[in-house]
Formats: structure tokens, sequence, C-alpha cells
């Protein structure tokens, strides 16, 4: 985002980019306290580029990261490292959020259970997206402490048949 402006190459994003402007502008007027300015739909503010990331989920296997993150249940988290090691990419995190972010709008995949080391919703080009994710996980009964931090003691997933593994070793 530069001066205020959101950038999308993406024709077919139009109406998502159009409505994810009319949400940031209304973010941007309400006061602080006001639920407007805390709470905006998944689709007005979470703006990506699907032309750009076309194809790239074959060839790059996201379908493994997809499997791992759909069996995430609601009112738990993973973090993007540990969704990479599940999905037999170890180290590999980062390839975490691009998969993530190139998700189309109707997709089946929980995305928003998937956070960052530390606890917290990663940073975006949009805090309006930011915002939607912690509504999204608050909805499903993860909470957050008062720094903005979910408790992964209390809330990160862990499979079964990946506790059973590390146990042998």
């Amino acid at each position: 985002m530069r001066g205020g402006r959101i950038r999308s190459a993406a024709p077919a994003s139009k109406r998502a980019l159009t409505a994810s402007k009319r949400a940031l502008e209304a973010s941007r007027r309400a006061p602080a306290s006001s639920p407007a300015a805390r709470v905006v739909t998944a689709e007005a503010a979470l703006v990506h580029n699907p032309a750009r990331m076309a194809g790239r989920s074959r060839e790059r296997g996201w379908e493994r990261i997809y499997a791992v993150v759909r069996r995430i249940p609601r009112g738990r988290v993973s973090t993007y490292g540990r969704v990479a090691a599940l999905a037999g990419m170890p180290g590999r995190a980062r390839e975490v959020g691009w998969a993530l972010h190139a998700l189309d709008d109707e997709s089946d995949v929980p995305w928003q259970r998937v956070i960052n080391a530390r606890g917290e919703v990663s940073l975006r080009g949009e805090p309006a997206a930011a915002r939607v994710q912690r509504a999204i996980l608050e909805r499903e009964g993860v909470s957050f402490g008062p720094g903005g931090r979910v408790d992964l003691a209390a809330h990160a997933w862990r499979p079964r048949g990946a506790r059973q593994r590390q146990r042998r070793a």
C-alpha cells in the first residue's frame, strides 16, 4: 500500500479491491472504539492477487499445505512452521504463507487458523485483514491475551499422529 492506495494488477479481483478500499476508508473514519473500526468482513479486507499466483499451487505442492490446514479444528491454531513440517516441507514456513495468500475467496481452507510462532496474527499490508483474522478466531473460541497473542499452550493444534511419531524418535 502506498499513499493510502491499494494496488492490484488482477482485473478478476476488482470487486474485492473496491470493497477493500471502502472497508479501509470506513475503518479510518470510524472512532477506534467503534465496531466498524475493529471488524471488517473477510471479503472486504482480504485483497490478494490470484492472477499473480495462478498455477503455483500445483507446481509447488501446495495441496499438501492445504490438506494440513484443513485438519486444524475450530478453536485451535497452528504456526506456519508447524504446518510446513506436517506437510513434509520443514523450514519452509514462508511458503505456507504464500500458499494461504494465494487462496480464492471461496476456498474451504481455514486460513485464519494459521498464525506466527509468537502466537500473533502476522502483519499484512492491510491492517484490516489482521482484524478480520482475529475476529474470526475469536468467534471460533480462540482467546487473545493483552499483548494480542494467542496462548499456544492452550490453543495449539496437536495432531495425534505427529505426537506419536515424536515419542518414538
